[in-house]
């Protein structure tokens, strides 16, 4: 048995928690929409809601550079491979481009039908047909920024992702607040402000990461080459668990064509509670990228005992994060749905809802982990 000392604690941490906030943040940039939208009418909240709903399917083919390309590069680094290293953030980056310009059309037709799909009324549909069609724009800048924050999750560097992040969320409140309410002379763009404020971002953030890539501050050497057998490798790992993540939010999906069939209170209630629940998943998959990292350094030097006791100890912390984000669910969801919303109604059905998943958090701590 191997011991675990205080710098090794220290080391999960300084993965850990960095990574565990930019996840938070990931949320709430995308929470920030629904709250300033939210001032508009509950069409609002269930046009943008439906609209981010739909977004999670192109989050599970994410999925498959999330774990493909952490489970490469955490080895190649551990092993002191740099160079095949490398050659993976090329190969990956490269291959997520080529993707997204298949999964974008795919997604602005096949998202748009969502809403007819639900039966909601025609204000949100046509709300949430406009704002999808717009963030259809941003998925090249999502897919290959997400493998340059993996790449380098994967060699222990969390930081640079989440000051990234934490900037551009600041910058998306204020492009909401300029585009979505009109000051300052720009256009009242409502629903579809948000959206175009998302879509900068995200082409900001993307610069930003090239830019590092490209000056070497990262500890990758730039290239632009492609490997079809660290491709073949990296699918290998990652297609099943999209798939695995496809099911999941294909579930999600049938719950809400069910769930719209009880007016746009209720979906807005539960659209607001799922955002909400986000909060507390993305901590825990900050654990999660903490736990591939180290798993993956360990194994490329040869000490899988230490790569499971390292990911034991995540675990741990882990289930005591997600244990202390389940009370505030359970005893005070009123308090917390009340800074989305201010309809009465809307509240009720997001608190039901908080109270219930809440205490499903521990459980999915093991899950995510």
């Amino acid at each position: 048995m191997i011991k675990i000392d205080k710098a090794k604690h220290k080391k999960i941490l300084k993965i850990s928690l960095p990574a565990a906030f930019n996840s938070l943040l990931d949320m709430l940039q995308v929470i920030t929409d629904l709250i300033m939208v939210g001032t508009i009418s509950a069409f609002a909240v269930a046009a943008v809601g439906i609209g981010l709903q739909s977004l999670m399917f192109v989050f599970a083919v994410l999925t498959l550079f999330h774990v493909g390309t952490n489970a490469l590069i955490s080895r190649f680094y551990g092993a002191g491979e740099m160079k095949r290293a490398s050659l993976a953030l090329s190969t990956l980056y490269l291959f997520a481009f080529g993707l997204s310009l298949v999964v974008a059309p795919l997604w602005y037709f096949g998202s748009s039908e969502l809403y007819v799909l639900f039966g909601v009324s025609d204000e949100v549909r046509e709300l949430g047909q406009g704002y999808v069609q717009i963030l259809t724009l941003m998925m090249p800048f999502i897919f290959v920024k997400l493998v340059f924050i993996t790449a380098l999750s994967a060699t222990g560097d969390t930081k640079t992702p989440m000051f990234v992040k934490l900037v551009s969320i600041v910058l998306n409140i204020g492009l909401n607040y300029l585009l979505i309410f009109g000051h300052f002379g720009f256009p009242t763009l409502g629903v579809q402000g948000a959206g175009v404020a998302t879509v900068i971002v995200n082409m900001l953030e993307l610069t930003v990461y090239i830019f590092l890539y490209s000056r070497k501050r990262m500890p990758f050497t730039p290239m632009v080459h492609f490997s079809k057998n660290l491709l073949k490798r990296a699918l290998k790992v990652g297609l099943p668990a999209s798939y695995e993540r496809s099911l999941t939010m294909g579930s999600f999906m049938l719950f809400t064509a069910i769930i719209a069939d009880y007016g746009t209170e209720v979906m807005a209630g539960y659209q607001i509670g799922l955002r909400i629940e986000g909060l507390a998943f993305m901590p825990g998959i900050g654990f999660t990228i903490a736990a591939m990292a180290l798993m993956g350094q360990g194994l490329g030097a040869k000490k899988p005992e230490q790569s499971r006791e390292d990911v034991l100890l995540v675990l741990k912390y882990a289930i005591g994060l997600m244990f202390f984000l389940s009370f505030f669910m359970i005893f005070t969801p009123e308090f917390i749905v009340a800074f989305f919303t201010n309809d009465t109604q809307t509240i009720k059905e997001a608190s039901l809802y908080l109270k219930i998943v809440g205490l499903s958090q521990i459980p999915l701590a093991f899950n995510f982990v």
